[in-house]
Parts: structure tokens; C-alpha cells; sequence
């Protein structure tokens, strides 16, 4: 029997075939007491319960926006629309003029919300957690909104997509 703690762990291929889990692309925002309005991208975002209405996502400990994230009085969190790849793009660089010509509204706490965005979820800080690497934030909604009309923009296998089809709800 081979003990599992012996066998070396590959991160890369663990990255990769964590790549086979297509997600939504989200940008999350917030303004820190500073004024600094910071904004990143991510894939690691969910629904975690309806009562009270809550979210998650996590940030990297690395990220040069932790700091903010952490002190934020509130959150953008802004699911993008399939047209909308190239500001998932800039968002998901670090230390860039990330707000140049992106229009966007004050949210809560006056978290961008990102003009065109396919849903917007304004969130106030509920708790946070340790998650290795990661630091993991659970959010209270407060206020959303979506657009029923723009189709998603979807992440699998280190690429962008978008769905072939659309279909109707099932009642």
C-alpha cells in the first residue's frame, strides 16, 4: 500500500487539472479608507448561502492588494459579461493603472461597480479566513443586480469562452 504523503505533489498538474473546472470571470472592487481604489480578477468566487445572503472569493497572500481588501469598508463584485474579456484582462495585472477609461458607479462603500458588468453584487464584510495561500473572504450582499440579456464569460483550461448557447430556464 502506498502512503500518499510519500508521493512528491505536483502543483502544476494540480493547477492543471483544477483548470478543468469551468468558471464564471469575476473583477472584485473595493476602495480603501486611503481612498485607493483597488480591483482584481478571479475565477474564486461563489454563493454560499441565501439566509443571510452571503458570497466568497479569496485573494492570494501575495497580492498587492490584500492590505486594502482586508481594511475595505465594503466590495464590488462584478461578473463579467462575455465582451468584457479584456477587463478581465487588465484586472489581473498587478501594480498597473487598472482604472484608465473603465467606466464604472460607486457601489456600497463606494466599491466600483464596472459599467456593463453581467451581474454586480454589493457586499459589506462579513468574515475572513484563513485558506492556505489564499485568504478567503465571505461577503453579505446588500444590493445586486444582473443584466438577463448578456451571456457570461467563462474560464477553462487556462482560456477564455463563452457559452454556444443559451437556454431557457427549466420550471
Amino acid at each position: 500500500m502506498n502512503d500518499a504523503t510519500s508521493v512528491p505533489f505536483d502543483l502544476r498538474a494540480f493547477r492543471q487539472a483544477l483548470g478543468h473546472f469551468a468558471t464564471g470571470v469575476a473583477v472584485v472592487t473595493a476602495r480603501a479608507d486611503d481612498g485607493e481604489v483597488v480591483g482584481m480578477t478571479m475565477s474564486s468566487f461563489n454563493s454560499v448561502s441565501l439566509d443571510p445572503p452571503l458570497v466568497l472569493f479569496s485573494v492570494a497572500r501575495n497580492a498587492h492588494s490584500l492590505p486594502a481588501m482586508l481594511a475595505a469598508r465594503g466590495y464590488g463584485v462584478n461578473v463579467l459579461a462575455r465582451d468584457q474579456e479584456h477587463l478581465s484582462n487588465r484586472f489581473a495585472k498587478a501594480l498597473e493603472d487598472k482604472w484608465s477609461d473603465v467606466d464604472h458607479v460607486p457601489g456600497h462603500a463606494a466599491a466600483p461597480l464596472l459599467t456593463g458588468a453581467l451581474a454586480h453584487f454589493e457586499c459589506a464584510p462579513y468574515a475572513h479566513h484563513d485558506g492556505g495561500d489564499h485568504v478567503i473572504f465571505l461577503a453579505r450582499v446588500v444590493r445586486f443586480a444582473n443584466r438577463a440579456e448578456a451571456a457570461p464569460l467563462i474560464f477553462f483550461r487556462g482560456r477564455y469562452h463563452g457559452l454556444a448557447a443559451a437556454e431557457a430556464p427549466s420550471t
